[in-house]
């Protein structure tokens, strides 16, 4: 009896289990963002009028606003929030210069293989353009979606039409709500409708692409509705400015992105269903070249178009802040690693799928 009442004295002082501590994931994707802006900044070769398309009369504003001595300081102006925040509180990979590489797997180079390789964990040969045809690949986001404590808390926002492809959303019934498209018939919220008008009236960067600020403003809308436990927030701009040989332009996406991404983690941890339970991944879909000429462009064809970077932060994550001399990370171990920041294995449930980046996770994950 005595033994007894020992154990149970003994688990009373015990804590009690601890509840996971990710409870949600936002994945951001930033289409073409190149690593060499990222851990560099500003290309002072670019800002110009040949090589970049900036108009005479914008260079020196732009010089003075993104260039600085050292590629620290320029990174820091052009992306202020990741720099300040995501090292202290998580990991970035991808800096070359400091033997740290991340490479797309799949071979072309371009943005629909891109995001099927990063959503599904593996390249498929047979997606070899951004041909909107629905996704034959399950994704980790719909995966996610037909499992317990997931239905309706699975959600997509971008700015690339193409995406409703990429999810299928016909056979994944995805919420997934993309820029310069018609919304869906039935009720729609209120914010949406209004950023449908407002879209109706601001002329597009191109067809299918509108602005990240309506990819911004439906992820908050999205997020007060439907409480999603993962959602993507697709930024596409600086692709966009780059097609369009507009490194000034270019620069400044990028420098929203990053604002973004800084606002939406303050409006997370300001809401209790999120706050200290929310982790985030950040990864472009592909690289670009990295010359004057082929910057603009990326590809089977463009040299070096395969290099990207990845950083994640928030709990789960172990802090180890930028890192070097790491083996290759590859962008398809990105589904792995969403699935197991919520103790969900995606590789089990779908076989030949890359498994998450090693000495990300916080041990348990």
């Amino acid at each position: 009896m005595k033994s007894l009442l020992t154990v149970f004295l003994l688990a009373a002082a015990l804590p009690a289990a601890a509840a996971p501590a990710v409870r949600n994931v936002i994945l951001v994707t930033i289409d073409g963002l190149r690593w060499q802006e990222v851990f560099g900044g500003a290309d002072a070769a670019l800002i110009d009028k040949d090589n970049g398309g900036v108009p005479e009369g914008a260079q020196a504003a732009l010089k003075r606003e993104f260039l600085a001595a050292t590629p620290e300081e320029r990174r820091a102006r052009l992306m202020p929030f990741f720099w300040s925040t995501v090292p202290a509180a998580g990991q970035v990979f991808g800096n070359r210069a400091r033997d740290s590489r991340v490479e797309v797997a799949n071979a072309e180079n371009i943005s629909y293989p891109g995001y099927n390789e990063l959503l599904t964990g593996r390249a498929d040969p047979l997606i070899t353009s951004n041909t909107p045809i629905p996704n034959p690949n399950v994704t980790v986001l719909e995966w996610l979606h037909g499992r317990p404590g997931y239905a309706d808390r699975v959600a997509a926002v971008a700015q690339w039409r193409v995406f409703t492809s990429i999810m299928n959303v016909g056979r994944s019934r995805l919420p997934v709500w993309v820029t310069d498209s018609p919304l869906p018939a039935g009720p729609v919220s209120p914010r949406l409708r209004e950023l449908e008008r407002w879209m109706t009236d601001i002329p597009p960067i191109a067809a299918g692409e509108h602005f990240d600020a309506f990819v911004y403003e439906s992820a908050l809308d999205h997020i007060a509705r439907l409480k999603p436990r993962v959602l993507l927030v697709a930024f596409g701009e600086p692709d966009s400015w780059a097609h369009a040989r507009r490194y000034d332009r270019y620069l400044q996406a990028a420098q929203r992105c990053d604002r973004f991404v800084r606002q939406l983690w303050e409006h997370l941890q300001s809401l209790p269903e999120y706050r200290g339970t929310t982790a985030v991944v950040i990864s472009p879909d592909h690289g670009r070249g990295t010359e004057c000429h082929d910057w603009t462009s990326h590809g089977k064809k463009i040299p070096r178009s395969e290099e990207t970077w990845l950083a994640a932060f928030g709990p789960g994550i172990v802090p180890r802040g930028e890192r070097e001399g790491t083996p290759l990370v590859v962008q398809a171990q990105v589904a792995a690693t969403v699935a197991a920041l919520l103790g969900e294995d995606w590789p089990a449930a779908s076989p030949g799928a890359a498994p998450p980046v090693p000495g990300l996770l916080a041990p348990g994950r």
